[in-house]
């Protein structure tokens, strides 16, 4: 298997399947043999017997089932160690970036990255639909205080669409435990810290309106960086002896 693409999904049923239909039409013309996996995270809706249904349907689709909602982390955790791609990619349910900006990140990886990540808010990322005024705010506020503490030098640590060597995400993954929605900081701050490259490539991005994070989450972010940060410390403390 070439490309593992791995899709977190709970509660999706009235929005995946158009991004599975247009993630599965880009793969399939493409040379590379490829994998689908949507990994559902507990749902209480029809994710499971849609995708179910739709793997018929779709060559190389399948899902994974978690017994209990456990976030978003956990799933694409689940994916990355099921898939057998040489490359692998988790996309948001939405597909709020382009499966077509694959191409990309695929070129990072191709000259040395070994993690290739989208980013919105490079010079020449394009946000062709932007968050409600409040969100950028609070989405830039707790980037400052991530590049601050944990992850200098990294514009866009959340955008769903982080791409994978296969050796780089089974050490990333088998060291991350994050379960939340600040997953994605400690898997780049577990990639910096086992001297990994990382790449960030400016993708095509639109806002979703149905997208599930809010506002409430920031303090727990900020509490979650903090505590990565001193988690690694300790680690490098105990390697240094």
């Amino acid at each position: 298997m070439e490309l593992s693409l791995i899709i977190p999904a709970f509660n999706e049923a009235q929005r995946i399947e158009p991004t599975l239909r247009r993630f599965h039409a880009f793969m399939a013309a493409r040379p590379a043999r490829f994998e689908i996996l949507v990994v559902d995270d507990g749902s209480t809706d029809e994710t499971v017997a849609l995708v179910s249904a739709l793997a018929g349907e779709l060559p190389g689709l399948r899902v994974l089932c978690s017994p209990a909602n456990r976030g978003k982390g956990h799933a694409v955790r689940l994916g990355m160690r099921a898939a057998t791609g040489q490359v692998r990619l988790f996309s948001d349910a939405d597909g709020s970036t382009p499966i077509d900006e694959l191409n990309s990140l695929l070129q990072a990886l191709a000259e040395g990255a070994d993690m290739a990540i989208g980013s919105r808010y490079l010079a020449a990322s394009r946000v062709t639909r932007p968050q409600p005024w409040h969100r950028r705010v609070w989405s830039r506020l707790a980037n400052r205080v991530v590049q601050r503490v944990l992850l200098p030098g990294v514009a866009d640590t959340h955008c769903g669409f982080k791409a994978f060597t296969a050796a780089a995400a089974e050490r990333i993954f088998g060291a991350c435990t994050v379960n939340g929605w600040s997953f994605d900081l400690e898997v780049l701050a577990r990639a910096r810290a086992f001297g990994f490259r990382i790449q960030e490539v400016p993708v095509r991005w639109e806002n979703d309106e149905r997208s599930k994070a809010h506002l409430r989450q920031l303090p727990r972010e900020f509490q979650q960086v903090y505590r990565l940060r001193q988690q690694l410390r300790q680690a490098e403390k105990q390697a240094g002896n």
